[in-house]
């Protein structure tokens, strides 16, 4: 199978509601699939320069402890997890 036949495949499917492209949830095209998932990767990368390797660690386990009905801080505060929010500087 060609590249050409690939993407025209990919496409299709897109077209169906499926997700081709890893990041590309939401795309409506394999087009728009790759640009949502350059975007996403680049708002990270953006991000992880801005809080720093650290920070953006931190975040992410601040986060992850977040549920439905209360925020990650809170959470980790009531289990006595340790978020070290001095690494969240702004490089900017």
């Amino acid at each position: 199978m060609s590249s050409l036949q690939e993407r025209q495949e990919l496409d299709q499917r897109a077209k169906q509601g499926e997700t081709v492209v890893p990041g590309g949830t939401g795309g409506k095209s394999l087009e728009a699939q790759e640009h949502l998932a350059e975007g996403r990767s680049r708002g990270g990368q953006t991000r992880r320069e801005q809080l720093g390797t650290e920070g953006y660690q931190e975040m992410g386990r601040k986060g992850g402890l977040s549920m439905a009905d209360r925020a990650g801080g809170e959470r980790a505060e009531e289990e006595g997890i340790s978020i070290d929010e001095s690494k969240f500087r702004n490089g900017s």
